[in-house]
């Protein structure tokens, strides 16, 4: 395993270095079971760094949340993808993880020129009529820089970083070293599949690094609220827009943190409130893709109470069979009904076999908790962490999907519970639900799906006759073959070969006992010890015949056990 993990010898200084990270934050004995220390030995590298006494005194989820901000961009972006699962961690660890913020030290704009100018194919000069070359915003992928159109648009560039692709290659392949050596050394972790959360967060990071994705997706929002007046989406210009650059125009506004600016400036929060939930909400049960992450960086409050989305480079998509389950669990959080969230928790286990009877009686004892409060004082956002600790508990591991919109939607209830204390997220929950139910009751809804099921099941029934001509053929030639899997008859078939075994040299033994005594009383032939030497022989390999079916009886005793 070692061997297979450390081949890449590119990667070992880059190895080196998070070991020694992963040593001086107290976390030596996660390095250890890993087998990272023994790995790096063999490359020649001895590493006896201590592990500083003041963090060693802190508690782990704040020493790993500082050992992974000193790795670097790829890591800070994993800890903000762990902060999201929700059925992972307990939510000290998320209140940690959730600490852990992008922003990087800016890069001096001279350094940015040669990227913005071969992302532009000409001098940056010549399109833009200013370029402020002080950053409003710097993070561990890109850097943000407002300048002016030659017309006097202003707009926001978001430049790459030069020389991070190589870097974060090389981490991505640590990271799913590591991802593989914790999945083998820890069996606890294995139903969390951490190769494939590896998987995933690559695939996710890879799209962010492309700029352009980012484009895409805010393109896709600016249709999804066309005629929404209330709600503003940046324009993008395409014509410069690449990988490595995004540009998009320029939202003024106060920050979404804020509130006294709100207030000075005579907003109504309750309005603002209102209007968030209600924008995110469609995202997620109408649109099916919504901002992944609406944290009050994230947003900002422009005049006439209307609110920007910003940055969104990381946003989910929910298919409808997943906004169908999301609907039946809300549904059943609004009125209280305890069957109806455990068989949406049922179909999130996927294969994993859980204690359902268990399962309902948590959820009985989750109601519980809400039973005597009105429908519109029950707190969303930690209806949803109990949830989420239910599922953690009975080792149900959410979709990737999911884990994102618990995510959203927890951080969307505390940010409009900045604005309004008094905003009840189930208030607004409830008209989409409705409508989502409604509309996929409408007899168009059901007209369509009752042809995508007719259509099904026609293909289903004119595809039978060659199905059983096949069958037939096999059949005929011989290559008929079923396939049962039937583990208990395995070990049935498995314990009736041993007792066949045990039998037969049971009664080899027998055989040798009588002949050896029937031979004992031939005096002619050859002797030992003054015995016939047939009958001695017989007897010796008796003994061992005996012997060795008493051991194995004894050991097979054991195992049962």
């Amino acid at each position: 395993m070692l061997k297979e993990t450390f081949t890449v010898m590119r990667d070992l200084p880059r190895v080196r270095e998070i070991v020694a990270i992963l040593i001086r934050h107290g976390l030596g004995n996660l390095v250890q079971k890993l087998g990272l220390n023994k790995g790096l030995e063999r490359a020649g590298d001895l590493l006896h760094l201590p592990g500083e006494h003041e963090i060693e005194q802190l508690d782990p989820a704040v020493r790993v949340r500082r050992a992974l901000e000193q790795l670097g961009p790829t890591f800070i972006k994993l800890c903000q993808v762990l902060a999201t699962r929700v059925d992972m961690f307990p939510s000290e660890w998320i209140a940690e993880f959730e600490k852990l913020q992008s922003d990087v030290p800016p890069l001096d704009f001279a350094l940015l020129l040669p990227e913005l100018q071969q992302a532009l194919g000409t001098d940056p000069y010549t399109i833009f009529r200013e370029l402020d070359p002080t950053p409003i915003g710097s993070a561990s992928i890109a850097q943000v820089h407002r300048a002016q159109l030659q017309d006097g648009t202003e707009v926001v560039l978001k430049i790459r970083r030069p020389g991070i692709i190589p870097k974060i290659e090389a981490d991505l392949r640590v990271l799913r070293h590591i991802a593989a050596l914790a999945e083998f050394e820890f069996p606890d972790l294995r139903r969390y599949q951490p190769v494939r959360i590896v998987d995933e967060f690559a695939k996710s990071l890879r799209r962010e690094l492309n700029l352009s994705t980012e484009a895409r997706n805010l393109e896709r929002f600016v249709q999804n609220f066309a005629g929404h007046h209330e709600i503003e989406i940046p324009d993008i210009w395409w014509e410069w827009t690449c990988d490595s650059l995004n540009v998009q125009r320029y939202v003024g506004g106060i920050a979404g943190n804020d509130l006294a600016a709100v207030d000075a400036a005579g907003m109504d929060r309750k309005v603002l409130a209102a209007r968030g939930a209600d924008a995110v909400l469609k995202m997620v049960l109408i649109d099916g893709y919504f901002h992944a992450d609406p944290h009050p960086g994230n947003v900002k409050y422009l005049d006439g109470n209307r609110i920007a989305f910003l940055d969104f480079g990381m946003v989910g998509r929910l298919p409808h069979p997943r906004r169908d389950q999301i609907v039946d669990l809300l549904a059943a959080l609004s009125q209280r009904e305890e069957y109806g969230i455990l068989n949406v928790l049922l179909e999130w286990t996927g294969d994993t076999v859980v204690d359902e009877e268990k399962l309902a009686a948590d959820i009985a004892d989750f109601m519980f908790n809400y039973e005597n409060l009105p429908l519109k004082e029950i707190p969303f956002g930690r209806v949803l962490n109990d949830i989420a600790v239910i599922t953690r508990e009975h080792e149900i591991t959410l979709p990737s999907d999911l884990t994102l919109l618990f995510k959203a939607l927890i951080t969307l209830d505390g940010l409009a519970r900045q604005l309004d204390p008094e905003f009840q997220m189930v208030a607004h929950l409830t008209p989409f639900v409705k409508e989502v139910i409604l509309a996929r009751l409408s007899p168009k809804t059901l007209f369509k799906h009752g042809k995508e099921n007719l259509v099904e099941a026609f293909h289903l029934l004119s595809g039978l006759p060659r199905d059983f001509g096949k069958l037939i053929k096999q059949a005929r030639r011989g290559h008929l073959k079923v396939d049962l899997d039937l583990k208990r008859l395995d070990h049935f078939g498995g314990q009736m070969a041993k007792s066949a075994n045990r039998l037969t040299m049971g009664i080899v033994t027998g055989a040798l006992i009588i002949g050896s005594s029937i031979a004992m009383t031939i005096k002619t032939g050859p002797t030992l010890f003054g015995m016939p030497l047939l009958g001695f022989l017989g007897f010796v390999i008796a003994l061992i015949n005996a012997l060795w079916l008493m051991f194995a009886i004894w050991v097979s005793s054991k195992e049962e056990r």
